[in-house]
């Protein structure tokens, strides 16, 4: 890819990011009074934000100098997110962390996940709409790809790595909950494009069942049994196994030392 090819898919991003903000204002303007209608909204155009972004950077994935063009952009583009995102979670395996955690009822949990993966579905054929008019040959070459199998090792290796990426983001997500907003979009950002650059290259570091969806909709239907378990329940379980070791084991451990202490002395 060319340096004019690469600057009309950075343009395509920061257009899909221009104009999910504009619906997210207008949203915050008829409908924030609903706050039902209003959560579905922001975790759709959030999900959709991230998965059309995330289309159009994967055409820039052999940009030199490689990788570290790649892995800089998917420092940037995920510090954006971050920052452009407020108030939507964007990933069903977080909603449902969450959820098992009883820190929303099941229909905020559903409403959630069900607006992340509509939103995956409409940025899939949003990108693919951009990808027609064939503005750049990259672009005529990924409307062109049938299933771009990402996973390039065994499944159960997949089903690892994709399980223990989700645990690590998810668990520094409720280790630094505290932190300074702007900083920990930062460490989180910084911490993805880390798992990008050590997994990209065996299952796409994805760790987001709707991104995931979005990315490989066709592989999805050619291997469903296999990407479901590697790319839906994998990070699911990863955040759902946060969420014991946080709220049940580690409150056990401490107690446990703290009575043991208080014997002794």
């Amino acid at each position: 890819m060319d340096a004019y090819e690469a600057c009309i898919s950075l343009l395509v991003m920061a257009g899909t990011v221009m104009l999910t903000a504009w619906c997210r204002q207008q949203a915050h303007q008829f409908i924030h009074r609903n706050p039902q209608m209003y959560c579905f909204f922001l975790e759709l155009s959030g999900a959709f934000q991230i998965c059309a972004c995330t289309h159009e950077l994967r055409l820039l994935a052999d940009l030199p100098p490689k990788p570290q063009m790649a892995l800089a952009l998917t420092y940037i583009f995920t510090t954006l997110h971050g920052f452009s995102l407020p108030g939507s979670i964007n990933n069903p395996s977080s909603s449902f962390q969450l959820l098992c955690s009883n820190r929303i009822t099941v229909k905020t949990w559903w409403l959630q996940t069900s607006a992340q993966f509509i939103g995956a579905i409409l940025a899939d054929i949003y990108i693919r709409l951009i990808w027609i008019f064939g503005i750049i040959p990259g672009h005529s070459r990924a409307l062109g790809e049938n299933c771009s199998d990402p996973m390039q090792t065994t499944v159960a290796s997949a089903f690892i790595l994709e399980l223990l990426f989700s645990f690590l983001l998810h668990l520094t997500l409720l280790k630094f909950e505290s932190m300074n907003h702007k900083a920990k979009i930062h460490l989180v950002a910084l911490l993805i494009t880390t798992l990008v650059y050590e997994g990209g290259h065996l299952t796409g570091a994805v760790f987001n069942p709707a991104l995931a969806f979005s990315l490989h909709l066709r592989c999805f239907l050619d291997k469903f049994w296999n990407y479901t378990l590697v790319y839906w329940v994998a990070p699911c379980l990863g955040s759902v196994l946060v969420a014991v070791l946080w709220d049940e084991v580690i409150p056990y451990l401490r107690n446990h030392f703290n009575a043991q202490e208080t014997q002794q002395n």
